[in-house]
């Protein structure tokens, strides 16, 4: 009988180890940041938000075009265009340009690059600052955002989407004064 309880605690003593070991290994918080520099203001703000706490919180904000966690588009016109069959087409496309317009005051770029959609407006108006945008959205988090109807958009399945992303810069904004960043990776502060 001694032998047995001996056997018995050595099992419960590996199943509780090896519990222990995958609690240790669940993956780190993700945060979602926000860093905006208005040099011209002098003013610096930064937001950053447990990916969690933003899954919890955005059904529950009522409000305008948002809710229950979706952003409706009222305002856009697609004209008959079917977001998700288009985006359907694009996920299962190599690598490539879509759209490309380089003009005298502004180059845009619209591709698909290492799994994400990329889109890159510069504006080099000689009148006005230089300003650039950066948006770069895995295609897992595009499909997350389109996956409630053609007129919304799910932020709550985009933050579960993000939640499974490694560390990434999303957006990028310069435009002579101001500097904005938005961002996840798993520190509980920005940069």
């Amino acid at each position: 009988m001694k032998r047995a309880n001996r056997v018995l605690a050595a099992f419960v003593g590996v199943i509780l180890f090896s519990m222990a070991g995958v609690a240790l290994a669940a993956p780190p918080e993700r945060w979602l940041h926000v860093k905006v520099i208005d040099s011209a203001g002098g003013e610096t703000v930064r937001v950053n938000v447990p990916l969690s706490l933003a899954e919890k919180i955005l059904p529950t904000i009522n409000h305008g075009n948002l809710h229950n966690g979706r952003v409706t588009c009222g305002g856009i016109e697609l004209n008959g265009l079917d977001l998700r069959a288009i985006f359907e087409a694009v996920k299962d496309t190599p690598d490539n340009e879509f759209v490309t317009v380089q003009g005298r005051d502004e180059d845009v770029r619209v591709a698909k690059q290492a799994g994400n959609f990329v889109v890159h407006v510069h504006q080099a108006d000689k009148s006005k600052e230089k300003q650039e945008v950066d948006v770069i959205v895995p295609m897992a988090v595009v499909q997350a955002l389109i996956s409630s109807g053609t007129k919304e958009l799910d932020l709550v399945a985009a933050i579960r989407a993000l939640k499974e992303m490694g560390d990434a810069t999303l957006v990028t904004v310069h435009d002579g004064t101001n500097n904005v960043r938005v961002w996840i990776d798993a520190r509980n502060t920005s940069e």
